[in-house]
């Protein structure tokens, strides 16, 4: 399975509850999560998407640090099931 297929179902999931998901570009600073899942209430969750069985790179790895430290939220995923217990968690 390619990492495109987990993204766009992501993508679908999460706007089938109410949220958005787009793509996360911050130009001059590389290594960003993939998409910024903005849902109802306010929270938002940064998802680094990666095909099945990959690993976050280590300037992504270094991306992610660093926004757990200013205390974001960040999730790598790697399956459809993994999107899916995603989603089953936030609807809980």
């Amino acid at each position: 399975m390619q990492e495109s297929k987990v993204e766009n179902r992501l993508k679908k999931e999460i706007e089938l509850i109410g949220g958005k998901a787009p793509k996360f570009v911050s130009p001059g600073m590389s290594g960003v999560p993939d998409r910024i899942v903005l849902l109802p209430g306010g929270r938002i969750v940064f998802v680094e998407l990666k095909a099945p069985g990959k690993k976050p790179r280590p300037m992504q790895e270094y991306r992610i640090k660093e926004l757990r430290t200013l205390g974001f939220e960040v999730k790598v995923i790697d399956s459809v099931e993994e999107v899916i217990k995603f989603v089953e968690g936030i609807k809980e």
